[in-house]
């Protein structure tokens, strides 16, 4: 006899209580019909009021703590150990060891957070990744960023309250991601934090160099990638001009910055697969933890190729009114890139897929795994411990081995792309 919606939903409770799993007022919690309780640990795993889990693919890791501020809503999330998710709706995310987030956040789709990573109440977050102790104040909007930066909790990245990310563009588009940091050097924790001062903003895409201090207030509108500068806050233009929508007058920059991006993306996907792997231990659950976080940067690429190839599809609209407002001035040089761009694009779209099965030059590869497993045996599988153990010049292999694949990456995409762009 098939068992009822109501009745699966108090079995799963009732399984959940039994492995230890602590629901204070357990009536007033919503369990899905499709949760598997084996993805639930019962060590000190604390599900308060009001809660609702939903997901077969929910994983809760001992020490994880929900809704303690206001109820929360999770699916298809993955959460690592002390885990603290204070209140607010998390989708098909995943949190490493010791993230949290206050109340009222709002995390969609694809977000990574890593170990430390934090955010103070009424945060929204899509396909956002913060490495280690990235840490985000309140009511802020950060959506399509990859963010690094800081050794520990004291010395962090630190993106201030009342903060956005301007992620959409007035042509309708949204290849727009920022990299603020990077990878190669943002994995091995050890780099001078970023500073995004409170009641500013960032207009998508830009990148932004370690060190940096984004005075309060302030928009960033351009790159800043030379290290321990200061952006001051300026008079905003009071100056109209010409807008025409769809007209695209840089997409040179639109190309190289995400190219760059994907190229990054992959790289941390890589770091995953061939090094965070190795401190894994014999557990299931930890394991699932990882393969959830794959997953998450998986979908980050395939977001990112979908937003670029939009604006591909747009160059030949572009073309056309280019030459209407231009007339007999247009830049032919600029059409032809252009037009590149839009003939192309399934081949470098294919190119940067192609990046997924790269994995960088073998001999530095090796080398750097060979630290890492020696590193291991002394220290133990402890990731945080390791990694910001290595000597300098250790880090510094492991930076050039994935530096190495962004560039291999991006190189083979530029390859393809007719007319000269920046390689920086």
């Amino acid at each position: 006899m098939k068992m009822k919606s109501g009745d699966r939903q108090k079995n799963t409770l009732r399984q959940l209580l039994k492995r230890g799993v602590r629901i204070p007022c357990p009536e007033s919690v919503e369990i899905g019909n499709d949760i598997d309780p084996e993805r639930i640990s019962g060590e000190g795993v604390t599900i308060h009021a009001g809660c609702k889990i939903y997901g077969p693919e929910t994983l809760i890791l001992p020490g994880a703590k929900v809704g303690y501020e206001a109820p929360a809503t999770i699916q298809n999330c993955q959460l690592g150990r002390n885990v603290d998710l204070k209140g607010g709706f998390f989708y098909n995310s995943c949190f490493l060891d010791g993230a949290s987030m206050a109340s009222c956040a709002q995390v969609r789709e694809a977000c990574l957070l890593e170990e430390g990573a934090r955010g103070a109440h009424t945060v929204g977050l899509k396909h956002t990744i913060l490495l280690p102790f990235v840490t985000l104040g309140s009511l802020v909007n950060f959506c399509d960023c990859l963010m690094s930066g800081g050794t520990d909790k004291n010395n962090h990245s630190e993106v201030g309250s009342s903060y956005i990310h301007f992620n959409y563009t007035p042509n309708q588009d949204k290849a727009t991601a920022s990299l603020i940091g990077d990878v190669p050097n943002g994995v091995m924790i050890n780099q001078p934090p970023v500073f995004l001062g409170g009641q500013g903003g960032m207009v998508g895409p830009v990148r932004i160099g370690y060190g940096t201090v984004i005075a309060a207030g302030t928009i960033v509108r351009k790159d800043m990638l030379e290290s321990d500068r200061i952006l001051l806050g300026h008079t905003s233009l009071s100056k109209t001009m010409s807008f025409h929508k769809g007209l695209y007058t840089n997409v040179e920059r639109i190309i190289t910055l995400n190219v760059i991006y994907i190229s990054n993306l992959i790289a941390l996907r890589r770091w995953y697969l061939d090094v965070r792997f190795m401190f894994v231990n014999n557990i299931p659950m930890d394991k699932a933890l990882l393969e959830g976080a794959v997953n998450k940067l998986d979908k980050a690429i395939s977001e990112r190729l979908k937003r670029f190839g939009e604006v591909a599809k747009k160059m030949p609209e572009s073309i056309g009114l280019y030459r209407k407002i231009t007339s007999n001035n247009a830049s032919k040089t600029f059409i032809q890139k252009k037009q590149g761009f839009f003939d192309r694009w399934p081949d470098i779209e294919r190119a940067l897929k192609n990046g997924l099965s790269l994995v960088g030059d073998l001999s530095k590869r090796e080398a750097f795994f060979s630290i890492i497993e020696n590193a291991i045996r002394k220290r133990g599988k402890d990731y945080l411990k390791v990694i910001k153990g290595l000597k300098k010049t250790e880090s510094s292999l492991g930076t050039n081995w994935l530096q190495g694949l962004v560039n291999e990456i991006s190189s083979n995409t530029w390859e393809i792309i007719p007319g000269r762009l920046s390689k920086k």
